[in-house]
């Protein structure tokens, strides 16, 4: 491989973890002007699916006559989709927007990291994968990281820090379910479209939630959460999936894993600049341990 197109892979990969580790950060402060998640998270939505849209269209140009990209979708692949993308990109997004008023940037990366290790144990329980000594190992250090740094935050945080690390870890459940669900539908329908179907059904749950439990005054909002929403939607959520997918293709899943392991170290670290959250020896430790752990199995996966 030219060392050019090595390094434009692995800078891709790198910044799409960057801009996608951005996103608690940006969800916590939009909350500093009273922003309610039901509205928040719709207004990323409405604003990421002009692009999901488009990425339909032309997925299904693309695909056409090509294998694993054919022009039909079946309507049971169609309703999959549709359903997967309603667990594993609304709910599960849902959740972390609500968990994250009561967490850290970092804490809220750091649980959505785990979904790896979720992934492993949902594989064992529904497809019948074994778990070998590897992934104890590896979920053995992912999880004593997690709860060293739950226990450097429990007493310093918010009140109500262990209902947000739970609404979190589920929110990294329910993406783990979209993941094992979605693996056969990706290969029949090709992965560009699975993602813009999904994204785009997920988008319109939120449209329709807000339409159905806010009122239109709502969005009387100062013009800064408009702002950071917009930032959300294009820079945390649409370029992450475009970059890492263009990332995948120039290096492969191995050094993309690799690149992943920057995301909750990132976030800390935006917390402690933008948002003034503790950052102490307890959290890196922890927080490298989870690392840790997600790379063992991640890495073993993709080897």
């Amino acid at each position: 491989m030219p060392p050019v197109h090595l390094l434009i892979g692995l800078g891709l990969a790198v910044a799409g973890v960057i801009a996608f580790s951005m996103r608690p950060v940006i969800i916590k402060l939009a909350y500093r002007y009273d922003v309610d998640p039901v509205t928040l998270i719709m207004l990323r939505m409405v604003f990421a699916l002009p692009f999901f849209l488009g990425m339909a269209l032309w997925s299904g140009r693309r695909g056409a006559g090509k294998p694993g990209e054919r022009a039909a979708v079946s309507g049971r692949d169609l309703a999959l989709t549709i359903g997967l993308g309603v667990t594993g990109y609304y709910a599960a997004s849902f959740c972390d927007f609500l968990g994250l008023r009561y967490v850290s940037a970092g804490m809220g990366r750091l649980l959505l990291f785990l979904y790896p290790t979720i992934v492993v144990l949902l594989s064992a329980l529904f497809l019948g994968k074994r778990i070998g000594l590897r992934e104890v190992v590896a979920l053995v250090v992912s999880y004593a990281g997690v709860a060293l740094v739950v226990w450097s935050e429990i007493g310093i945080g918010h009140p109500d820090f262990l209902t947000g690390a739970g609404l979190v870890f589920m929110g990294a459940f329910l993406y783990s379910i979209y993941l094992v669900g979605s693996s056969r539908v990706v290969q029949r329908i090709g992965s560009m479209r699975f993602t813009a179907y999904a994204m785009t059904a997920a988008s319109l749950c939120c449209i329709v939630q807000f339409a159905v439990m806010r009122p239109l005054s709502a969005l009387d909002l100062p013009l800064p959460v408009y702002g950071l929403s917009a930032v959300m939607a294009v820079v945390c959520t649409v370029l992450p999936v475009l970059m890492t997918a263009e990332a995948l293709r120039r290096v492969g899943a191995n050094m993309v894993a690799l690149s992943g392991a920057i995301g909750p170290v990132a976030a800390a670290l935006f917390g402690y600049l933008v948002l003034a959250e503790p950052l102490g020896w307890l959290q890196l430790a922890g927080a490298a341990l989870t690392v840790a752990g997600v790379l063992i199995i991640t890495l073993w996966k993709t080897a």
